[in-house]
């Protein structure tokens, strides 16, 4: 079984009260995109679809179209050499300096958005909705600018479409949830109350990759099928955080929030040249999040430095009493971005990737700059009972994320009731819903639940726990999301960072892995890494 990781333009009619808007984005037919992509070799680029026929096409923006026409082009090729490539404390050194305002940072990524999204060349599929209030809540931070504030204060970021956000529906993609008004997540409000603005929802794969099968990563039913600007109809966005990690390759905000079960910050991080950290679950609040399994989902930052990622995932840490999963940790719980050098770290490196260029390259780099390079031996097979795992904590978890979370326009209850859902319209489900078929079969009681959930990871943290003690390691290296799976079910944080692309132009990502709530360690050895190599080069046709 597949290993989950936590637009058709056409005008069909739909069940329900979901807003489907009945005009289209512009004037585009798919097949000619959609033949090229048959003609790949991967067959995992064979899309069927891209647009989704409940998108909501031009009305995705069409709240702020006086003020994006007041914008104006002009303005917005101006702005390009101040915003676009900048960190987070470059654009608030901008604020600060007067060239730019929150509001007008804000008026850019919302025109960028609208431009690019509408361009049948060059859309991503990477936003489901946009925040109404977006622009007000950026002149309200302009009116508060000058006191003494959080790095993220008044920087527009996107939500991955499972974070509860007022003001928009959380779908996780689905049209299940098309009318999912519900509130904040906890992250969301602390995120707020640090000054952040969200400027709407990402894309994703549809209920966390945890849906179909065998369907493409990056599709949802709400959002289409996300592309990669890297390679918009070459490469796969990777899953499930898919529209984060387009979104914030093609720079529509200054970062997103990700999550992750195994694999789902990792995986798009690395496939669009971001960095990505998977914290330990229990380490930021996944209260308000649609879920797939307790025990393994975390949330966490995807941006275009390692900077701006502790900045993201500073304004979203605090003590959530609802999330069982988290330790009474304090409430001033950070991460430090610094350069501390390398000198006395010891990292793993796993004999059977040594035949990888980019893998021994970084190592060699990080032994010539003062790391030990410890080689190691660790195979790893993900075990056979992990989806049925993944499946029995859904069932529980989605019945309770319902029953708590979700607002009253929501029809289901339950995978059951997905299920049920789903087939009174098979639009709904354009390639099928495996994920949930299966689902629906299992009958753990919860003692039979938590004996798996106590196997799977007493199994894991031994492996990983004697790699690190017998080698007495820091750090495990590894590349993209290959070892996200035993990461998981041990609860080692992991945070890849770019370390160049492929001749064809395939970004790669140098993954770092430690032990349980040490990621600070993998901030100060990604923070070096990122400063020797530079590898990471925008997307070239979305400059």
């Amino acid at each position: 079984m597949r290993i989950c990781c936590f637009l058709l333009c056409g005008l069909l009619a739909a069940a329900g009260n979901a807003q489907i808007d009945s005009g289209p984005w512009a004037a585009y037919g798919e097949a000619e995109d959609l033949a090229v992509l048959a003609e790949l070799e991967s067959e995992a680029m064979h899309y069927q679809l891209l647009r989704s026929q409940y998108q909501r096409g031009a009305a995705l923006w069409s709240g702020f179209e006086a003020e994006l026409a007041d914008f104006g082009e002009a303005r917005y090729e101006a702005l390009k050499p101040l915003i676009l490539g900048a960190s987070i404390n470059r654009l608030q050194q901008a604020v600060d300096s007067g060239e730019l305002s929150y509001e007008t940072l804000t008026g850019f990524y919302l025109y960028r958005i609208r431009e690019t999204e509408n361009d049948p060349a060059q859309y991503l599929n990477a936003v489901i909705s946009l925040n109404p209030a977006a622009l007000e809540q950026a002149r309200e931070r302009d009116a508060g600018h000058g006191e003494n504030h959080d790095p993220i204060f008044g920087m527009p970021v996107l939500l991955k479409d499972n974070v509860g956000a007022a003001g928009m529906p959380t779908t996780a993609g689905a049209f299940a949830l098309a009318n999912n008004e519900a509130g904040n997540a906890f992250i969301a409000e602390r995120l707020i109350e640090r000054g952040a603005i969200v400027l709407g929802k990402a894309n994703l794969s549809e209920w966390a990759y945890f849906f179909c099968g065998d369907c493409p990563s990056g599709w949802s039913a709400m959002g289409g099928q996300t592309l990669n600007p890297y390679g918009r109809l070459v490469f796969g966005t990777g899953g499930s955080s898919s529209g984060s990690g387009a979104a914030i390759a093609a720079e529509y905000a200054v970062a997103a929030v990700g999550s992750e079960t195994s694999g789902s910050i990792l995986s798009p991080a690395s496939a669009n040249s971001l960095v990505g950290l998977k914290p330990t679950t229990g380490s930021l609040s996944r209260t308000g999040v649609v879920p797939i399994s307790a025990t393994l989902d975390t949330t966490g930052p995807m941006a275009r430095s390692v900077a701006d990622v502790v900045a993201l995932f500073n304004a979203m840490t605090g003590y959530d009493e609802d999330d069982l999963a988290m330790p009474r940790l304090a409430e001033d719980l950070m991460l430090e971005y610094r350069l501390t050098g390398l000198s006395g770290k010891r990292l793993g490196l796993l004999e059977s990737m040594t035949g990888d260029g980019f893998y021994q390259q970084a190592a060699d780099l990080l032994a010539a700059n003062g790391a030990t390079i410890e080689p190691v031996s660790f195979a790893w097979d993900g075990p056979e009972s992990f989806g049925e795992f993944l499946g029995a904590e859904m069932v529980r978890d989605l019945a309770a994320y319902l029953a708590d979370h979700a607002s009253a326009g929501v029809e289901i209850a339950s995978v059951t009731d997905l299920r049920a859902f789903n087939l009174e319209d098979p639009t709904r489900m354009p390639y099928g819903q495996a994920e949930v078929d299966m689902m629906a079969e299992l009958d753990y009681s919860a003692e039979e639940l938590e004996a798996l959930r106590a196997e799977l990871q007493s199994y894991a943290r031994l492996q990983m726990e004697n790699l690190f003690s017998q080698h007495d390691l820091d750090v495990l290296l590894s590349l993209n999301n290959i070892h996200a799976g035993v990461a998981a079910l041990a609860n080692f944080p992991a945070l890849t960072i770019p370390a160049g692309y492929r001749e064809n132009g395939r970004p790669v990502g140098l993954t770092l892995i430690a032990p349980s709530f040490q990621e600070q360690v993998l901030i100060d050895i990604g923070a070096e890494f990122e400063r020797l190599t530079m590898a990471r080069r925008p997307a070239a046709n979305y400059r």
